[in-house]
């Protein structure tokens, strides 16, 4: 028996079953962690069902010591976004291990040393896999995530750092509290400023409307491409990844809870916000071993019988580009925060937003949302 650790390609598939299960083992004794649903994950690591792998070629490795599972990571090229962006690099992502420079260092060394064989001299993480999923190693709070955003041990940052890799990029998250915001007072203040913008600009705003689901959701789609593509590492969505993201979000949407802009009858800006199953899912700790039908009748109890979610993510805020700095993000919130008064709901995440996007920061701080939780991405030279 030997404590040396080996890194081994998924190629089984009895290798993919650990690969899928492996995060309910490094997070089982970790009280913040939430567990996604099995088809949830299995979705995401999926090359099959996982859209993004149309566009991808990558592999997964495991880190393994006397035949236990100890670490995973995936490491990818993602020729749109090379294409896109004209860059030469490749992706890790998919990365837990235990705390252990010893796995983490040869995991990455795997993952550094399967792009350099491609031909990339540079690698950025973690990513998995695309922009439009988790993005970045959480570095600071550490507390229950939301719907669709990362969580990490926090010696994760510490194991990254010391193989070499350096900051590319970080992006945050708002936290917006209702109860602290009514007792500043900012409410009327932020009325009419919201007033005057709306005036001054000829913007108009309207909640998305339930009779026309589908045509409101392909301004959806069109407001995604064309308001974020020139935001750092973002790739317009194909069609099948457009209707896979509305897709999911369209099982939490909430129509009052989406508000799209106007100037001049056109479509310029979207806030859309969800309610955070991660909340429900908290209660219903599904994993392995356990049949989903079981879990997802308790999730629906959770979620309408006996409601636990209690806060929203806002995953989509964004204006087209010859519509900033106008206040129609400001607009947006605005509407949003208030449709959201007084339903149950007692607190917002906005994230994430780039570090560098320091229009958008300086709206949701006007907003009274500070600055509370920090993802970031790394790079290293190979």
């Amino acid at each position: 028996m030997t404590d040396s650790v080996q890194i081994r390609k998924v190629e089984t598939k009895a290798d993919h079953k650990v690969f899928l299960e492996f995060p309910w083992r490094i997070y089982r004794d970790d009280p913040n962690w939430v567990p996604p649903l099995l088809s949830m994950r299995r979705d995401i690591v999926s090359k099959e069902k996982n859209a993004a792998w149309e566009y991808m070629e990558g592999d997964y490795f495991i880190a393994w010591r006397n035949g236990e599972p100890v670490g995973t990571i995936a490491a990818f090229i993602n020729r749109r976004h090379n294409e896109h962006w004209g860059t030469n690099v490749g992706f890790f992502g998919a990365f837990e291990t235990i705390d252990d420079e010893a796995v983490a260092h040869g995991l990455l060394r795997a993952a550094c040393e399967w792009v350099k064989a491609k031909g990339f001299p540079s690698i950025i993480g973690p990513q998995t896999f695309t922009t439009h999923e988790e993005v970045g190693l959480l570095i600071d709070g550490f507390e229950q995530p939301l719907l669709l955003m990362s969580y990490h041990h926090p010696y994760y940052q510490r194991l990254i750092e010391s193989f070499g890799f350096v900051k590319s990029m970080d992006m945050n998250s708002f936290y917006y509290d209702w109860d602290m915001v009514a007792s500043e007072g900012t409410e009327e203040r932020l009325g009419k400023i919201v007033e005057w913008r709306m005036k001054k600009g000829n913007i108009t705003v309207r909640p998305s409307d339930p009779r026309q689901r589908r045509a409101d959701f392909e301004i959806i789609k069109q407001l995604y491409n064309d308001a974020w593509d020139s935001n750092w590492g973002f790739v317009p969505l194909t069609p099948r990844e457009l209707d896979a993201m509305i897709e999911g979000l369209g099982l939490v949407f909430n129509p009052d809870w989406t508000y799209f802009a106007y100037i001049d009858g056109k479509p310029i800006g979207l806030v859309m916000s969800v309610g955070d199953f991660n909340q429900v899912l908290k209660y219903v700790q599904p994993r392995p071993g356990i049949p989903e039908p079981i879990s997802l009748v308790k999730a629906l109890w959770h979620w309408k019988v006996r409601p636990k979610i209690t806060r929203v993510r806002v995953p989509l805020l964004g204006v087209v580009p010859e519509h900033r700095n106008k206040g129609v993000d400001l607009v947006l919130v605005y509407h949003l925060m208030k449709a959201l008064k007084n339903t149950g709901i007692k607190a917002a995440d906005c994230g994430w937003i780039l570090e560098t996007n320091q229009d958008m920061a300086g709206t949701l701080r006007g907003l009274g949302m500070p600055t509370y939780r920090t993802y970031r991405i790394y790079q290293k030279d190979l």
